[in-house]
């Protein structure tokens, strides 16, 4: 499902924050490129457009962030929204050394209900949290447990929650890298628990960082394929019938060119108000100019253009 459409009236106080946290924003600056970060969701909520990425650079692993803009060009930083610390559970298995990463996030009923990956494969272990806000910019409180721990094969990270309005429930989508296989869960209705996993085959191609969204009546599960690290990081699609599958692959979407490279872990977003849409994602910047992968990925917004049978064209990155 794409990001939920914005409000029709605009909320005052949002407003206000983000005039007077004007010299704060960060600039697209006539590029595709946003700001630094990996890894990220999208909402449309209080009038405004709104990216959860994982942190990068110094403060990496022990904080997230929200950044808000009402143009796709200026944003505006928040938070920290969730800080590692105030996750108590994560000392449970005794381990010090934790990231806190790859958010997914979703309103329901003025909630905002953000996932979160934390930890690594063995020995420690990947885990999915959840914490709740009034507000896109939190404070998100943690809900005080896991709600899914990964183990065997599977390595529980990337979760994404995507209602369905013709079923009327609610999936978590989650793992990859380690053991490369998805798992999809059905939420109760409070999004804090877990009603059920739904047993789905892992499609073609897939590593990590499911995404999930519904256009005239075709399900497109799209994902990142390959290692983030180099050029074989990549975003693919397959399509279903429905929420849970059976899958058709249908081939790869975001690719490295020769400026740009290992784009992926991606998210959907429409425009209400001018109908087109767009993938928000992660790629190393600068590849021609320096031989060498930067320090730190950027986060990158282009066009998304469907074909009049559904399928969706191959994306050009831009700058």
């Amino acid at each position: 499902m794409f990001a939920e459409p914005p409000s029709p009236r605009l909320n005052l106080l949002t407003a206000i924050v983000f005039l007077v946290s004007f010299f704060y924003s960060v600039t697209a600056a006539g590029a595709s490129t946003l700001f630094d970060g990996a890894d990220p969701d999208v909402l449309i909520a209080e009038n405004q457009f709104w990216i959860f990425p994982t942190n990068v650079g110094k403060y990496a692993g022990k904080f997230l962030f929200s950044y808000s803009s009402d143009d796709l060009k200026r944003w505006t930083r928040h938070g920290p929204i969730l800080r590692l610390k105030d996750v108590l559970w994560v000392s449970l298995d005794g381990v010090t050394r934790h990231s806190l990463w790859a958010p997914g996030i979703i309103k329901r009923r003025g909630k905002y209900y953000l996932y979160f990956s934390v930890g690594r494969q063995n020995p420690t272990p990947s885990r999915i949290g959840v914490a709740v806000a009034s507000t896109p910019d939190g404070v998100f409180v943690d809900s005080g447990k896991p709600l899914i721990t990964g183990g065997g094969p599977f390595e529980a990270i990337d979760p994404m929650v995507f209602s369905d309005t013709r079923s009327g429930h609610t999936y978590l989508y989650c793992g990859g890298s380690a053991g490369c296989q998805l798992h999809v869960y059905e939420l109760n209705d409070d999004l804090l628990t877990i009603s059920k996993q739904i047993m789905v085959d892992t499609p073609y191609n897939f590593t990590e960082g499911a995404f999930m969204h519904v256009r005239n009546g075709i399900y497109y599960l799209s994902y990142s394929h390959g290692c983030w690290r180099d050029d074989s990081y990549c975003v693919c699609y397959s399509t279903a019938p429905g929420p849970t599958g059976p899958w058709t692959y249908k081939g790869k979407i975001l690719t490295t060119d020769r400026q740009h490279f290992g784009p992926g872990h991606h998210a959907f977003l429409k425009d209400q108000s001018t109908g087109k849409c767009y993938i928000v994602y992660h790629r190393w910047n600068g590849r021609s100019a320096s031989k060498k992968r930067p320090e730190v990925r950027s986060i990158a917004i282009d066009s998304l253009e469907y074909k009049k049978n559904g399928d969706i064209f191959p994306v050009r990155m831009t700058d």
